[in-house]
């Protein structure tokens, strides 16, 4: 089974969504990248079309934009 992707920047807004989404979604089917820390994924999360953090992409390739912590340019 796929696993949804939580991407993230680590500014406020992102760690509270983070949170949330952990309460929802079982460890074991979601995956969190810090883009922040892993700025080799920047690129990974553009091309399933994420367009700022917080984004879920979900298992079937959906990006869920969630609030506006900082825009995917801002993080290259």
């Amino acid at each position: 089974m796929k696993k949804a992707i939580f991407f993230h920047a680590g500014c406020p807004v992102c760690l509270s969504a983070e949170q949330d989404i952990l309460n929802l979604i079982p460890a074991d089917q979601i995956e969190v990248v810090h883009l922040g820390d892993e700025k080799g994924k920047v690129a990974d999360a553009e091309k399933a079309g994420v367009k700022s953090v917080p984004a879920l992409l979900t298992p079937n390739g959906n990006v869920l934009h969630i609030n506006f912590g900082a825009s995917i340019e801002d993080l290259r």
